[in-house]
């Protein structure tokens, strides 16, 4: 429905402007139009223009209508689109003036300067001085006449001499660290007794570990074999040692066995300890007694400690006039065995260990209870030698324990008396060579 003005026309009254139309046309070839004639041709253009707009409106409504639609679907995929927008890049966001959120971009860090090389001067060669200063480390062990730890002690309680000379210690720690330890252990077919004592004091040792501990189990005969490489579960260590109840051959080699065993743990950084389980006799090694002892004064920071077995054994061949046998057609006699105590005592004395002969199982638990409190607090000095040289000669150490003022220092016990103590240290080093 269209208005014009306040007149109403419907599509019933089209037909009935015709004459108008016919009438405004002869109206038009004349030349002069009378008042009359002017508002019938009013009413003739009116007319017309109500038609036209009408015709108009006929055939343009559906386009706009269309083009209306159209445009809201548009503007409704628009809004779709804004709402998915995609975020804007890892730095800087979005490139235009609008964004629901922006990321600052990270500053650019200038390069770095080149390191100023030095001047040259002319006439003088270019070189560097590499200077090798030598440092010696002491493990020492300060016990009661009882082996019993004494605590407490400081770096001015300490003295130490190098070929009698005096050092500077340059660092004093009490050692508590886990421990890195090989346990050797004789196990032949030479006497039941010995067998008996090797077992339980290997596994009275294996009792006292740690879990942080580093362990390794080696038994000897004629050679050394491995049960069971460095480990840290005692499970293991346990499991290696129930192998050990059929021996092998009757002989035991200890010196060859030895020397192994501290040929391998020399590459091993830090302290290391073998824990030696054996009569100390040795049948026929390839190495003497003056080849393991420099092997032994020549291998740094290893401590070993020696377990003396079949002591009832030989105890009860003495009382009848004769040494305990140790294997089939091996002769042995009683200055054997005491032979063999000396040399264990002096592999220990040589590192700073100690030497236990125990009679009884409980002697043999007793025993590695201060074995696991000597490793585990031991005093670690440490100092520059004051004899530079790199000959590879054997120097002499030697360790005591002082009062602060530089008296002797007096240890009392919960009754007043005075106990007398010990330092046990080892006995020297061997130098470094020089290599051109």
């Amino acid at each position: 429905m269209l208005l014009l003005g306040e007149e109403k026309l419907k599509p019933a009254n089209i037909p009935f402007a015709k004459p108008c139309v016919y009438t405004s046309i002869r109206t038009l070839r004349g030349s002069m139009f009378s008042k009359s004639q002017s508002q019938a041709c009013g009413c003739v253009r009116r007319h017309c223009l109500v038609i036209f707009l009408w015709l108009l409106g006929l055939f343009l409504l559906p386009g706009l209508v269309y083009q209306a639609s159209a445009q809201d679907q548009t503007s409704g995929s628009g809004s779709t689109t804004q709402q998915k927008q995609e975020p804007p890049p890892a730095a800087g966001g979005p490139q235009n003036e609008t964004g629901p959120y922006a990321i600052p971009k990270k500053a650019e860090e200038p390069p770095a300067p080149p390191p100023e090389k030095p001047k040259k001067v002319e006439g003088i060669p270019d070189y560097s001085i590499h200077l090798d200063v030598p440092i010696v480390n002491v493990d020492a062990l300060v016990t009661t006449k009882d082996g019993q730890f004494i605590p407490n002690l400081k770096q001015e309680n300490f003295r130490v001499y190098e070929d009698g000379v005096p050092q500077t210690i340059s660092n004093f720690t009490v050692s508590k660290a886990p421990i890195t330890a090989v346990l050797l252990v004789e196990f032949a077919s030479t006497d039941y007794g010995f067998l008996i004592d090797a077992l339980q004091a290997s596994y009275a040792f294996a009792d006292t570990l740690k879990k942080d501990d580093w362990i390794a189990v080696v038994y000897y005969d004629m050679k050394p074999h491995t049960l069971v490489d460095f480990t840290q579960d005692k499970q293991e260590v346990m499991g290696a040692l129930n192998q050990l109840r059929i021996p092998g051959f009757s002989e035991t080699n200890l010196f060859d066995a030895l020397y192994d065993t501290l040929d391998r743990m020399d590459r091993i950084e830090g302290h290391k300890y073998i824990i030696l389980i054996s009569s100390g006799f040795d049948s026929f090694s390839k190495l003497n007694l003056n080849q393991i002892t420099k092997k032994v004064k020549t291998t740094h920071d290893v401590t070993i400690f020696a377990i003396s077995i079949g002591w009832l054994e030989r105890e009860y061949f003495e009382a009848q006039g004769s040494a305990a046998p140790h294997g089939a057609g091996i002769p042995i006699s009683e200055i054997d065995y005491l032979q063999a105590d000396n040399e264990m005592q002096t592999f220990a004395k040589l590192t700073g260990g100690r030497f236990y002969q125990p009679r009884f199982v409980g002697d043999m638990v007793d025993a590695f209870r201060d074995v696991s409190g000597d490793i585990r607090n031991e005093y670690a000095i440490t100092y520059q030698p004051t004899n530079t040289k790199l000959d590879g000669t054997y120097r002499k150490l030697k360790v005591d324990v002082v009062a602060p003022d530089g008296g002797p220092l007096k240890i009392r016990d919960q009754k007043g008396k005075d106990v007398k103590y010990q330092v046990i240290a080892r006995e020297g080093y061997t130098a470094k060579h020089t290599v051109e």
